[in-house]
């Protein structure tokens, strides 16, 4: 289990590799959110994504000669990216193994960090473990699990660090942390930085409707899954199920679940390219979603709020300015 020891020492690998992002705010969204409202943009990070953190800290724990035969990961996308140029920057191998329906740009920003990128059929039930399982075997590779995986988590929480210093520095001690969550790698690893860095601080996850199986699981307080495995623009978020590692330190340190619609992440999007000039994913806008449309779910004077990625597709990011750019 991962606890604030490991992220401590993923924080030190990751010194010099992973961006120090920064915290940002804007007037106007204050106005929108009712509230102070203070932005941790994980899409400027290394391949668009905090994911990249997980991988690189995942990457850096193994044994030199385990490394050396290379790794093999399941993503859509993020992950897919992050560990792809983790691999890289360790000269070894990468498979990544993606399903036919992720976004383009992610399979092929994939293949061009030097990933060996294999695509399954998700929806029509192609299993990517039986996949990962045919690989492991014939190459040695080591599976990099996208959020069940302790060494990911603790490279996630780095990102909780590094809130919790820019938190104090903006003089906020007591305030939601709302995170875009789909297996909970991110979450988990924020609520454990959190809960040593800055106690009054609270991590709380964020979905798209009809794939909120975290708000749901944590409001059952047992795993609860989606009905369906895809179909949401949300892509990078939608996972089956939180994982067995991350929902326990979910269901200990998180508040309630918070939940928005698809249009209400377009909306975000295309405020968040007006008022902040950042490029943002579906499934990155739904914290700061949150943020903006679920104010009443929300308690104190300021909320503080991740985007997780900006690896969007060009016509997404045409809709989302042509429904809702002024």
């Amino acid at each position: 289990m991962t606890d604030i020891s490991m992220i401590r020492a993923a924080a030190k690998r990751l010194k010099g590799h992973a961006r120090h992002t920064p915290m940002l705010s804007s007037p106007f969204l204050d106005e929108i959110a009712g509230r102070r409202v203070l932005i941790k943009p994980e899409c400027l990070q290394h391949t668009g994504s905090f994911k990249y953190r997980g991988a690189r800290s995942a990457v850096s724990a193994l044994d030199d000669a385990i490394r050396a035969k290379g790794v093999i990961a399941f993503s859509s996308g993020n992950h897919a990216q992050g560990v792809a140029l983790a691999a890289r920057q360790y000269g070894v191998p990468a498979v990544i193994i993606m399903p036919e329906d992720a976004p383009k740009q992610k399979i092929d920003n994939t293949r061009a960090l030097g990933a060996e990128v294999v695509l399954y059929d998700r929806a029509n039930g192609e299993s990517r473990e039986a996949l990962g399982e045919q690989f492991q075997a014939e190459r040695g590779l080591t599976l990099i699990r996208p959020y069940d995986e302790p060494q990911v988590i603790a490279g996630q929480g780095t990102t909780g660090l590094e809130i919790a210093e820019q938190a104090k520095a903006e003089g906020v001690e007591q305030a939601d942390v709302l995170v875009c969550c789909g297996g909970g790698g991110l979450t988990s690893g924020i609520a454990l930085a959190l809960e040593a860095e800055a106690p009054g601080l609270r991590a709380r996850p964020c979905e798209p409707e009809d794939f909120d199986d975290a708000t749901r699981s944590l409001a059952a307080g047992e795993h609860r899954s989606n009905a369906q495995p895809s179909g949401s623009i949300c892509d990078a978020i939608v996972t089956p199920t939180p994982g067995e590692i991350t929902f326990p330190i979910m269901k200990r340190l998180c508040g309630p679940g918070l939940v928005v619609t698809e249009d209400e992440c377009l909306h975000t999007m295309a405020l968040a390219f007006q008022r902040l000039k950042l490029v943002i994913e579906p499934g990155g806008a739904v914290a700061l979603a949150a943020a903006l449309f679920r104010k009443d779910q929300i308690e104190g004077d300021a909320v503080l709020c991740t985007i997780s990625g900006g690896n969007v597709d060009t016509s997404m990011f045409e809709r989302a300015l042509s429904q809702h750019g002024s």
